[in-house]
């Protein structure tokens, strides 16, 4: 039987950060997966994921949110890489809205640079996007994207470096608790270590062993579609955009590559039954519902779509993170129900799984994501 001082289950976006920051303190680490980092199977895909640091969704996330920014910066000078791009964010709807009140709450408690705006000076300044009467916008400059993608590959390579082993191939079975010990079942073997990290995305309800947390995955499609005729430049100049609108709240980016605007709905979602069997082909209701918005909101955008795909949202029962020790096993690390809004988090999300698997505790500001809020 193989056995390491720390197993990682799961090696997507979370799982990955997690091993690297775990191999950099000099731990023994074997990260597991069905498939290779950067796949397009899970939620860690798709060429972009904004992050922004005046947050709607809580104002306590926004220190955890400061310190992942300075990670994904020494991520990138560690491995030479660009990974997050300041484009600029533009957050519009009605002023006593979710979106637009969440974001100007934990802008002014944290006294983070914004500006709002009404709708006809947001659309003086960008008038490629359409702002309807009455809402608002707020803008968060240094906002952008990250490169999903390379980042998860960034942080794999950063842990090989520092002696992590990651393998794909490994269906997990699941684990138990051997004394102060935890022993992982895979198809292929078993496993030993002192200390468990899980970052099962999708899969959590299989692999977190917590029978009281029950997560709902979501099917969610994400767009790309070509700028109108002569509009390409206004296209690739836009700022990442966000609209919390009657029909839902939707997202998307400036054109980066030939695939044109990515645009996609974080409201919604058809949810999935069993994660490893998801049906990719595109839904006619979410693309009619996407070609309106774009209609209506980004008129840019041609309806010629270019490419499409589908990630996945695992969602909690209060929509925030699952982070911290596990209640009966202190031994065992989580990290799930991401909920859609977590990869931005990841850099600073692999610093805490480290500090709990090998000091037990962390200084980081985690306790309001704590899994015990659902112990029985």
């Amino acid at each position: 039987m193989r056995r390491v001082d720390v197993i990682v289950a799961g090696a997507g976006g979370m799982g990955t950060a997690a091993a690297a920051h775990l191999a950099r303190r000099g731990a023994s680490v074997l990260a597991l997966d069905r498939f290779p980092p950067g796949h397009a199977r899970g939620s860690s895909h798709g060429q972009t994921r904004l992050i922004r640091t005046a947050y709607f969704e809580h104002p306590d996330y926004v220190p955890l949110l400061v310190r992942a920014r300075d990670l994904w910066r020494q991520l990138e000078s560690d491995t030479g890489t660009c990974l997050l791009t300041e484009c600029g964010l533009v957050s519009s709807g009605p002023p006593d809205g979710d979106v637009i009140a969440g974001t100007l709450r934990s802008a002014a408690l944290h006294a983070l640079p914004v500006e709002r705006l009404s709708n006809r000076e947001a659309m003086a300044r960008w008038p490629a996007l359409g702002i309807p009467d009455g809402w608002v916008s707020v803008l968060e400059h240094h906002a952008g994207h990250l490169a999903v993608e390379g980042c998860v590959r960034a942080h794999a390579a950063m842990a090989r470096r520092h002696g992590a082993i990651i393998e794909a191939d490994h269906d997990i079975r699941g684990w138990r608790a051997e004394g102060g010990d935890v022993v992982v079942e895979t198809a292929r073997e078993t496993i030993a270590a002192g200390r468990l990290v899980i970052c099962p995305g999708a899969w959590a309800s299989h692999l977190l062993g917590m029978p009281s947390l029950a997560f709902t995955v979501l099917r969610k499609s994400l767009f790309w579609y070509a700028p109108a005729a002569g509009h390409a430049s206004a296209a690739a100049h836009l700022p990442a955009f966000a609209f919390d609108t009657p029909r839902g709240f939707f997202y998307g980016f400036p054109m980066l590559d030939g695939r044109g605007l990515k645009v996609a709905e974080h409201t919604g979602g058809r949810e999935v039954s069993d994660p490893g069997v998801v049906d990719r082909r595109i839904d006619p209701a979410e693309q009619a519902a996407m070609e309106e918005f774009l209609a209506r909101h980004v008129p840019v955008a041609s309806t010629t779509r270019i490419a499409h795909e589908v990630c996945l949202y695992t969602m909690s029962p209060d929509h925030h993170f699952v982070v911290g020790l596990h209640p009966e096993h202190p031994q065992v690390v989580l990290a799930a129900g991401f909920s859609g809004h977590g990869f931005k988090f990841s850099s600073v999300v692999g610093e805490a799984l480290a500090d709990l698997a090998l000091d037990g505790s962390t200084p980081l500001p985690i306790g309001f994501l704590d899994p015990r809020r659902f112990s029985p």
